[in-house]
């Protein structure tokens, strides 16, 4: 059974132990988050209708992102209309195509992360990758950097990375009307250096076609106008900010699953080990159900991994009108709550739901619209990077687990610590050369 979240720092209705109980009762439960009732929402169907039948019915709600310093511009705006637009602006950059176009610099910082450990001394997972899937978003958003400004920025964005993949959606901290000082300071870190590239973008002569360049052209939506550079930068943060925490986390948890699971590390060896076929996502990082066959193994392990530690795994959502939610009436303004973590461990969807079992997908085939395996969301604000993601683990992982066998170091033993991504807690471990 994999590691389960440490309870003791949460408010007692959203304990896991409790929550999981909550699936063999009730499809709605009213609990209570920083002293606000909201309902907990535990029925996949449900959960469908809250994102895609009567999505329009329901808007973003602050109760678990009060913490989150990252911008309320562009794609977290919380008007639609103007998400609509800047999802649109983004989708050409993130595309099969353009994703494509990006592998060869996925693989240049994968073997770069790899050549960087050495035999025998201990790597922090989660800081390694970190700075690994910071760089891939860098250069895709930005374009090529030089080394000084590069080196610069990926050191940065790791350090405002691991600070915000450690801030707590909800309790005390979260509360604060002012982020940490730790968080505010590496904010202001990175956005200082950020906010200078982008102006040198702005100014330069040369076009680039890459998504920040998109952003700066950008005439603006009829529902609000063009972006100002201010708020380009904020949105720049918050791309790479997003991109970078819950890749690092998924990362983090594949490469502890591997040390877990010899057997399954065998077959995944194995799987990379075999040619390509562009025709099928059986030896590619393509999303789930795209292929005309079953899922590989590589695929099917990382789909395993994402089950069991979905990166985003808790999500808020505030009714906009009264609803009807099964056999409950919402006013307006009620704040409802559901968790990938506990959709991706349902006893009626999922066999022995605990555990780890890669081949559960050669007879499970998830649909988004199925609400039972949301690892990257659904609906009109479901992950517009979902694609390229899926292809980054791919690259990731394949580089790093055929050129090393990780253990973890003795005397550790890393916990799941639910923060603002579903993550391990300190997983140091011991690199040697296949």
């Amino acid at each position: 059974m994999p590691p389960t979240p440490r309870d003791a720092d949460r408010p007692q209705d959203l304990r896991f132990s409790r929550m999981e109980r909550l699936l063999g009762g009730h499809p709605i439960r009213t609990v209570t988050v920083d002293g606000t009732s909201a309902r907990f929402v535990t029925d996949p169907a449900l959960v469908r209708r809250i994102l895609l039948t009567d999505a329009r019915h329901y808007g973003k709600s602050e109760l678990l992102q009060k913490a989150r310093i990252l911008s309320k511009s562009g794609l977290l705006a919380p008007d639609d209309a103007r998400h609509r637009h800047y999802r649109r602006l983004a989708h050409p950059h993130l595309r099969t195509t353009a994703v494509t176009a990006h592998t060869p610099l996925m693989a240049d910082v994968a073997r770069a992360t790899a050549a960087s450990w050495r035999p025998g001394q201990p790597v922090d997972i989660q800081a390694a990758m970190c700075r690994a899937a910071g760089r891939i978003a860098l250069t895709a958003l930005l374009g090529p950097t030089t080394g000084a400004t590069s080196a610069l920025l990926t050191d940065r964005l790791a350090a405002l990375s691991w600070e915000m993949i450690t801030k707590p959606l909800y309790g005390r901290a979260a509360r604060a009307r002012r982020p940490a000082a730790r968080l505010r300071q590496a904010f202001t870190d990175f956005r200082t250096p950020l906010a200078r590239c982008i102006t040198d973008r702005l100014n330069s002569p040369h076009p680039t076609t890459h998504y920040l360049a998109a952003l700066l052209a950008d005439a603006g939506p009829a529902a609000g106008g063009a972006l100002s550079g201010e708020q380009v930068c904020d949105e720049a943060v918050m791309m790479l900010t997003a991109a970078t925490v819950t890749t690092a986390s998924v990362m983090s948890w594949a490469l502890y699953t591997l040390a877990r699971h010899p057997l399954a590390e065998e077959k995944v060896l194995k799987d990379l080990a075999q040619p390509a076929d562009t025709d099928t996502d059986t030896n590619t990082g393509a999303r789930p159900g795209h292929g005309h066959g079953p899922p590989g193994y590589t695929l099917r392990f990382l789909m395993e991994v994402l089950r069991l530690h979905p990166p985003v795994w808790i999500t808020s959502r505030r009714t906009l009108t009264h609803v009807t939610l099964g056999e409950h009436t919402l006013p307006a303004g009620t704040d409802v709550v559901f968790s990938s973590y506990l959709l991706h461990r349902h006893p009626a969807h999922y066999r022995d739901p605990h555990r780890f079992d890669p081949d559960r997908w050669l007879t499970t085939r998830p649909r988004p619209q199925d609400a039972t395996y949301l690892p990257f969301g659904t609906g009109s604000r479901g992950c517009v990077g979902e694609t390229f993601a899926w292809q980054e683990l791919h690259v990731l992982l394949a580089a790093l687990a055929q050129e090393w066998r990780l253990t973890l170091q003795p005397g550790t033993r890393p916990r799941a610590a639910a923060h603002t991504t579903l993550h391990p807690h300190r997983l140091l471990m011991i690199p040697q050369p296949r």
